[in-house]
């Protein structure tokens, strides 16, 4: 087991529980987790989670919650006596707000936050749960293989479509719009800002930038300035490859070793493929 993003007193023995949203981080995670050998539980959230990745655990290691039941959500790390968690994959946004089922534990714990938000209602739940004795680890740890390096990964693009104050002035915004709390992407053309990333995501903004007919555009994702990789890390995948096609992107500077690329090899060879150069600052 090799990772730098567990606590330093690190229980190996003791059990480890997997909160899986939706899509391939969540399958990925249990596979690193079960690799390293460590005793792995999975809880799963209804309309978000495979009933497949759920099978992976017997009946007694895994539960089925609905998003928004905290009380139940607690109740199972006690039951299933997990020392550890982590949480991967994402819950929709919208179920913020359509399709959330707060128990009366959820209820009063949203009616005392000032803002609800990811990060505000995440960040109860870590309380939540460091008071029943189960700590949330860092959401890097066992894919520390998968972060986005430092340079161009995909081969550098000629200096005509990567100009330095053209990367300059796209990572100064992003850093910026991170710092404000709005998104954690960008894209820029030239001193231009094009598009901002919003409540809807990612993919969205990238599509969005369709509607600028024009080549060079820069996508741009990095990390807030007091990141809490318990709760949040950038992604990026095959998915936001095919977002940026579709937005007319072609290249994409990430934060390295704050952005999970997950699948990452293949990940690489796809926008190689599809023309697109990715760089990691």
């Amino acid at each position: 087991m090799t990772t730098q993003f567990l606590p330093a007193d690190f229980d190996s023995t003791a059990n480890f529980a997997v909160l899986a949203g939706r899509g391939y981080y969540p399958e990925l995670m249990v596979e690193r987790i079960q690799a390293a050998g460590l005793p792995l539980c999975i809880a799963g959230f209804e309309g978000e989670t495979s009933p497949q990745l759920m099978e992976k655990v017997e009946k007694n290691r895994r539960r089925m919650i609905k998003v928004g039941q905290l009380g139940k959500l607690l109740k199972s790390m006690q039951e299933m006596q997990c020392k550890y968690a982590i949480m991967v994959g994402q819950i929709r946004p919208r179920r913020l707000f359509r399709g959330l089922h707060p128990d009366l534990k959820a209820f009063r714990i949203l009616q005392s936050l000032k803002e609800r938000n990811a990060e505000t209602i995440y960040g109860a739940l870590i309380r939540e749960m460091d008071a029943i004795g189960t700590t949330i680890v860092d959401a890097r740890a066992f894919i520390d293989d998968q972060l986005a390096d430092k340079g161009w990964m995909t081969p550098e693009p000629t200096k005509i479509k990567m100009l330095p104050e053209t990367l300059e002035h796209g990572i100064r915004n992003a850093e910026e719009i991170a710092r404000l709390d709005i998104g954690q992407g960008i894209v820029v053309k030239r001193g231009t800002v094009l598009c901002v990333e919003e409540f809807d995501g990612t993919d969205s903004m990238l599509r969005r930038a369709s509607k600028f007919q024009t080549k060079g555009k820069i996508f741009v994702k990095t990390v807030k300035p007091a990141q809490d990789y318990r709760i949040d890390v950038p992604v990026f995948g095959e998915t936001t490859l095919n977002s940026m096609k579709d937005g007319g992107i072609d290249t994409a500077v990430l934060a390295a070793g704050k952005t999970i690329m997950l699948n990452k090899e293949v990940v690489i060879e796809k926008a190689k493929s599809m023309g697109i150069h990715i760089m990691g600052y």
